[in-house]
């Protein structure tokens, strides 16, 4: 069992009992009160770590994961003939993108992510009033890490949907939703104030930081709001209009969060220089690296990368296993795009369902060497490298027959026949999380990597294409040679292999679906939760195959309808929550 999930796991026990009450509501008798027990750290890491707790259903397919990967490039759900994946249509209408708000993974979204920040806003309230209990250390790092937690739940919430019901304090009031520029101003201003008393990683303490909030995470956060400034349709006019909307953060007021944190946006490049800064940071902290072997960041045990920056960290035993809302906190993606014989092949707990695949157009972004496709060998289960995704003969242990499946050869393709009709064989699979093999876990072991090291240094370089004005110009560019050297790692010469396949990959911002950056980010990324905001950034979001619903509102996602029926009403009788434009 990992370290880290006696951290993140303690919600189990004590999560359903936080939305009645104040688990902290102090009552004398004898006992240790709330200020005693906050002046031992061990106490704080138990409080904070149950605001981990819904983080663990952001992977699923009924949650931010499934619809991000299946309205991008990346990512398919096919009905298969017999009609397994069929489900009304739910997941062929995210292919097409003609989704509605009675979807159940976008209420998915809205309540784990409010869920999860609200709980934030409770362990701060408590952290708040205790700050003369604690050393300043202990405080600062505590309340930091509870507010970029925060963030990050805001982030995945606000990168959905838009208009959000953001809020800094622990309160049951009632409010409009706020508009994008504010939530973004918000969200930016929070993280430039904890980045820098944030717990910087190294090796003598990752361990005890992974899964947790970091300064590598704030910064690189920070960066991704910045680069898609833009794409969420924020100008400098609008975030630097922005107002506080409450007196929240420990006190301490300001009327622009902005200008309160000493950010002024005046032009667009200035929101470029701000994200290129950001990955600087990272970069020169020194706490992370390139990992030689890519799948490094993928095996079961990939605690140790030094490249993942934030991680969900996995239980792939049955111990704290819970639902909510449909999703399970329980990582089975791999579970999820197997074909149902991989189950008895590769020995297996729980079954295969042969569900998500990647669009066959997506797969050609992949040259035949490169270690993040499909590969060149053709073998299957017999291939003798390893390469992310599958596509080949499923064999027996020991043979180069393949199986049957219902009287036809088990041969896995790229192709999809129809989106309506496929074959049970149809489409690639994703393979680059290691398999458990021994049949210790049910789920998967592996922790769900969320942020790496490796989008940063994308993020960095795209930032400067874009006119964002560097101060360490260059820095980045070891670890791009790292990311080269392994992507073509089987090649005798991996740099000079990547540069003959890919010459655009870090140069060009204009390459559409399938060159310069937008490409490479979809080989080095794949269905890491990145690939549908950079398609919409970079204005290809439209242009998916089988795509049929080209509307740009389909950039964001509409507010539930089932969170909509429970919007209370102003003095007029008119709903405080609405639905976004074009739903």
């Amino acid at each position: 069992m990992k370290k880290f999930i006696k951290y993140a796991l303690i919600c189990a026990i004590v999560l359903p009992f936080a939305t009645s009450c104040n688990m902290l509501e102090e009552e004398k008798f004898g006992a240790a009160t709330v200020e005693d027990m906050l002046q031992n750290e061990d106490n704080v890491v138990s409080l904070v770590g149950q605001a981990y707790a819904d983080l663990r259903f952001m992977h699923d397919h009924w949650g931010y994961w499934g619809v991000n990967t299946l309205t991008a490039d990346e990512g398919l759900c096919p009905v298969r003939v017999g009609g397994d994946w069929n489900d009304g249509g739910y997941w062929k209408n995210l292919n097409t993108h003609n989704w509605n708000s009675y979807g159940k993974a976008f209420e998915n979204i809205w309540n784990c992510t409010v869920s999860g920040s609200v709980l934030c806003n409770n362990i701060l309230e408590t952290l708040y009033g205790n700050e003369e209990n604690m050393s300043p250390e202990l405080y600062n790092m505590y309340v930091g890490e509870m507010e970029v937690l925060r963030s990050y739940y805001y982030f995945l919430l606000f990168d959905s949907f838009g208009r959000i019901p953001y809020m800094e304090d622990y309160s049951d009031r009632n409010e409009k939703l706020l508009d994008v520029p504010t939530t973004w101003a918000h969200l930016v201003a929070c993280l430039e104030r904890n980045a820098p008393n944030m717990a910087v990683v190294s090796d003598g303490n990752r361990t005890d930081y992974n899964g947790r909030c970091t300064q590598g995470l704030a910064y690189a956060l920070l960066a991704k709001l910045y680069l898609n400034a833009e794409s969420y349709g924020c100008t400098p006019e609008t975030v630097m209009a922005a107002k506080r909307t409450v007196d929240s953060h420990n006190g301490k007021a300001g009327e622009n969060p902005l200008e309160e944190v000493g950010i002024n946006i005046t032009s667009t490049q200035d929101f470029y220089t701000a994200a290129a800064r950001c990955c600087n940071e990272v970069i020169a902290s020194g706490s992370y690296e390139i990992e030689p072997n890519y799948f490094n960041n993928f095996l079961i045990e990939n605690g140790k990368s030094k490249e993942n920056i934030f991680t969900i960290v996995e239980d792939g035993s049955v111990n704290n296993e819970r639902d909510a809302y449909s999703c399970k906190n329980k990582l089975r993606i791999e579970f999820l795009t197997l074909h149902y014989a991989f189950q008895t092949r590769y020995n297996l707990v729980l079954d295969c369902w042969n569900g998500f695949i990647a669009r066959p157009q997506y797969m050609d972004l992949f040259d035949d060497h490169d270690v993040r496709g499909d590969g060149y060998e053709g073998l299957g289960t017999n291939n003798t490298k390893r390469w992310a995704w599958f596509v080949g003969p499923v064999c027996e242990k020991g043979s180069t027959q393949p199986m049957l499946d219902k009287d036809s050869l088990l041969i896995i393709t790229r192709s999809v026949a129809d989106l309506s009709q496929a074959l049970r064989t149809d489409g690639a699979r994703m393979f680059k999380y290691e398999l458990d093999q021994e049949g210790i876990y049910k789920y998967m072991e592996n922790d769900f990597v969320l942020i790496r090291y490796a989008d940063v240094v994308m993020m960095k370089k795209e930032a400067v294409l874009r006119g964002g004005v560097d101060n360490n110009p260059g820095v980045e560019d070891a670890a791009i040679a790292d990311l080269k050297k392994r992507s073509f790692a089987y090649s005798s010469d991996p740099v000079a292999a990547f540069d003959a396949a890919y010459p655009d990959a870090f140069t060009s911002l204009d390459g559409g679906l399938t060159g310069g950056l937008l490409a490479e980010r979809g080989r080095e990324l794949s269905w890491e939760n990145c690939r549908r905001r950079d398609l919409i950034r970079f204005d290809q979001f439209e242009n998916v195959q089988y795509v049929t619903n080209t509307a740009k509102t389909r950039r964001w996602f509409p507010i539930p309808f089932a969170i909509l029926q429970k919007s209370v009403r102003d003095e007029n009788g008119n709903a405080l929550w609405t639905q976004n434009e074009g739903y």
